[in-house]
């Protein structure tokens, strides 16, 4: 088992790292590239989730001066050749990032493209900006988009936008993406993290442990429903959150029910 991880004592350079008590911020930090993807920023990553897998958090993942991220770094991607590619250096870290136990959430600003717009279909929740260009440019480079898009992208926004997307080069502004339902919500640029953190606040008001088995069942293969669905529903009937979280349930409503007695009783006798 490796050693745990103390995010506050990594030294981080590709990303701006903030931990709170129950949600990790993750910045891509590269503004003089306009956030591009390159291999620091994949190690730093694979840093984030380790801690995230011992210790599960929800992840807020959003960029630096506008961008969310142009794509993976062009200069590094240029110069790789079969090997690299057969090792899936980018869709390693997006799969890891997408089967983190608790949610993750992309707050999208400006261009996300590319290996940008791959780790944003990796996220649970995707949250954008009226700025927002979202799409894979890969063909146009000699190259398909081989970090998830090519089949993330069909299940998010069906068919017929994904090959648009993919084969013709199509790029998604704010409301064509809203549309689709890639993103879900568009805010004001200053306002996005305010709505990332207002999501990992309703997500934070969910039992833990519910929210980190629903996501597991979730993504499970269509072949395990409903088995999966039904052991995982006996684990959480034993969770000792499901007693006391249905008993303040019955407490409050009985706290409702009395109260509408007493309001008629009163306006009976009045």
């Amino acid at each position: 088992m490796p050693d745990a991880v103390d995010l506050s004592a990594e030294k981080f350079h590709a990303l701006l790292v903030e931990e709170r008590g129950d949600r990790v911020v993750v910045l891509l930090n590269r503004p003089e590239v306009r956030n591009a993807i390159d291999q620091q920023m994949v190690d730093e990553l694979h840093i984030v989730c380790t801690a995230l897998e011992q210790n599960p958090k929800v992840l807020i993942i959003a960029g630096v001066d506008g961008v969310f991220a142009s794509g993976a770094d062009i200069a590094q991607l240029r110069e790789r050749r079969r090997d690299d590619a057969l090792q899936g250096i980018n869709s390693t870290i997006f799969v890891r990032i997408a089967k983190l136990p608790l949610p993750v959430i992309a707050a999208l600003d400006g261009y996300c493209l590319g290996g940008g717009a791959e780790l944003a279909y990796a996220a649970d929740f995707r949250i954008g900006t009226p700025s927002v260009r979202i799409g894979n440019p890969e063909t146009g480079l000699g190259i398909l988009a081989a970090a998830g898009a090519s089949w993330r992208l069909k299940e998010l926004v069906g068919e017929p936008i994904a090959k648009q997307i993919l084969l013709a080069g199509r790029v998604l502004d704010a409301g064509e993406a809203l549309a689709a339902t890639l993103i879900t919500e568009i805010h004001d640029a200053g306002s996005l993290l305010e709505a990332a953190h207002s999501l990992a606040d309703r997500i934070g008001r969910q039992d833990p442990l519910a929210v980190r088995i629903t996501k597991s069942v979730f993504h499970a293969p269509a072949e395990a429903h409903p088995l999966i669905d039904q052991l995982a529903q006996g684990i959480l009937f034993e969770s000792q959150a499901k007693f006391d979280r249905m008993q303040k349930f019955l407490d409050r409503n009985a706290e409702k029910k009395a109260g509408r007695a007493a309001t008629d009783e009163t306006g009976k006798k009045n």
